[in-house]
């Protein structure tokens, strides 16, 4: 069943890169940013509401908040911290990068967070899972690799850089989802982490605003309204809520569930490939096509 959940998770987590990229094209990155989280705030509030106020509406179903304590919120402030500065320096590579190139970076989240979940968790794959598994970080390695023939270097591109850092933090952020759904609820933890991070991003809006004097944050750009802004907050709470519930699944593997999540960047590849006329696309199928044979793979073993 979590196979399944995390699939569609996926699908989710396509649409919203989707999304960030139609909105961070000649636009503030805090800006964008900001709006997307107040709209994932908002989307989330009436499951909040409705649990304080007529919890008996709500309890039975997964979209129950119930009452933490202060020891709780700790643990999610962490949460929402690693998410807030992973967002930060993947939104100015988004912003900054062919779309076709951001996602194979940040697709190579996977494989740090499948080393962590087997040293940290003792999670144990078998032959057609650690084939899968293989398989997919393969092919987001070799994405990697065609970006060079874009002129895109590693190594002298502060953006890679920006989205290399966002990837590790990312990383570090899926071990610890694991850690909080093993100890503390799902809806509890997208709920409050969400608010959280809107206290942090509404914080450092007003740094800026503050140091400007005017919305010309992140080179100059001054923030344009585009309807794609708050489907950025809708397609995340969406996944997010998926990725939780999955995790939650007591058979679930963060080592499976993490790379299937990131498979969400086949649709991101070709919106890229069709809308903006990327290069070396039939370079990039190849590799995508590798990613399905890892996932058929992972849903082989996992069945």
């Amino acid at each position: 069943m979590w196979l399944s959940i995390i699939l569609l998770a996926a699908v989710f987590l396509g649409l919203y890169d989707i999304a960030q990229k139609r909105s961070l094209n000649n636009n503030s990155v805090i800006m964008v940013l900001f709006c997307s989280i107040l709209t994932s705030s908002i989307v989330l509030t009436p499951c909040l509401l409705v649990s304080v106020f007529s919890p008996s509406i709500l309890e039975k179903t997964p979209f129950f908040v119930p009452f933490v304590d202060w020891e709780t919120h700790l643990f999610i402030v962490v949460k929402s911290l690693i998410v807030l500065s992973s967002w930060l320096f993947g939104y100015a590579g988004m912003k900054n990068l062919p779309l076709t190139i951001v996602t194979p970076i940040k697709a190579t989240q996977p494989m740090w967070t499948v080393l962590g979940a087997m040293l940290i968790f003792a999670e144990r794959l078998n032959l057609a899972q650690t084939i899968g598994v293989v398989v997919i970080l393969c092919c987001f390695y070799l994405f990697s690799m065609v970006g060079k023939r874009e002129g895109i270097y590693f190594r002298s591109n502060k953006w890679v850089w920006c989205l290399l850092a966002s990837t590790l933090i990312g990383a570090s952020s899926g071990l610890y989802d694991k850690y909080l759904m093993c100890h503390f609820d799902k809806m509890a933890v997208l709920v409050y982490y969400t608010y959280y991070q809107l206290i942090g991003m509404g914080m450092i809006l007003l740094y800026f605003v503050w140091k400007n004097k005017k919305s010309e944050i992140v080179e100059n750009r001054t923030f344009q309204w585009r309807w794609s802004i708050p489907f950025i907050g809708i397609f995340l709470s969406c996944s997010d809520f998926l990725y939780f519930y999955a995790l939650s699944l007591p058979d679930s593997l963060i080592a499976v569930i993490s790379p299937l999540r990131r498979t969400g960047m086949i649709l991101a590849f070709a919106y890229g490939a069709i809308c903006y006329r990327e290069k070396n696309k039939r370079a990039k199928l190849w590799c995508l096509i590798g990613m399905v044979v890892g996932v058929v793979f992972l849903y082989g073993g996992t069945m």
